[in-house]
């Protein structure tokens, strides 16, 4: 059977960020990390290598020898895992579906706040953007962005995933508005460079599937390009060199 992704190094990013208020609150969102522990599970049965950065209180694939998991609590600490990483693990393909926190307290106060107070302004700032960082750092990964929004259609999904796409620098990016995710059928679309937006994709185990189908399709995909490439470029080396003779002959 032809398994692309074995032995391939993948990296899946899943769960929540937090940032703390002081020493006892924090905010965080959502995310149970329940996607990524589908693509992770898809990815093992593919004979793949799997490194799962994940987010406190995540959910978690069950133990596996070709799997490995780093836990992440901080949008900080996700970037320094990253930086740290990128360069010399080369992993071949990155999901990144952790819902990384887009503005964090400006400052974490010492001991706890006090609760007396009838009101409390807390200051927030833009964090980095971590998808950013992925091609930046590996530039020949293949790279799976996730967006997701709120009461979104199909062609504002759309949008929004060109518009990651283009500033990540990713090879697909899947898009899905949270109401769905809410009702427990989970819709997603993904946005193939090549294919268009494709989809929908229902259940979590479906759109993982889906995904490590991308990817497959990519990997297969690669060698031919390569060889469209190359007899390209012989091609133009070809042409150049039958009008350098003709004019010398001319000459």
């Amino acid at each position: 059977m032809n398994r692309p992704l074995k032995g391939k190094r993948v990296a899946i990013t899943s769960g929540p960020t937090r940032a703390w208020i002081d020493a006892v609150r924090f905010i965080s969102n959502r995310s149970t990390g329940a996607l990524g522990v589908a693509i992770a599970e898809v990815c093992l049965r593919e004979e793949a290598k799997v490194t799962l950065f994940h987010g406190v209180e995540s959910l978690l694939p069950r133990p596996h020898p070709r799997l490995k998991v780093v836990g992440i609590e901080t949008v900080d600490d996700l970037v320094r895992e990253l930086r740290r990483r990128l360069p010399k693990e080369g992993y071949d393909v990155f999901f990144h579906a952790m819902a990384v926190l887009d503005y964090i307290p400006q400052s974490e106060r010492n001991g706890k706040i006090p609760s007396g107070r009838k009101t409390l302004t807390l200051r927030l700032e833009k964090t980095p953007k971590v998808i950013n960082v992925i091609k930046e750092l590996s530039p020949r990964t293949i790279l799976v962005g996730f967006k997701l929004e709120v009461g979104a259609t199909k062609g504002q999904l759309a949008k929004s995933a060109k518009r990651l796409m283009k500033s990540s620098k990713a090879d697909f990016v899947l898009a899905n508005d949270l109401r769905t995710v809410e009702r427990g059928r989970h819709v997603g679309y993904l946005l193939d460079g090549e294919s268009g937006f494709r989809g929908p994709f229902k259940w979590k185990e479906n759109i993982a599937r889906a995904l490590v189908e991308a990817v497959k399709e990519n990997i297969r995909s690669q060698p031919k390009m390569l060889a469209e490439k190359l007899k390209f470029c012989n091609a133009s080396v070809s042409r150049g060199t039958h009008h350098r003779e003709r004019r010398g002959h001319r000459e």
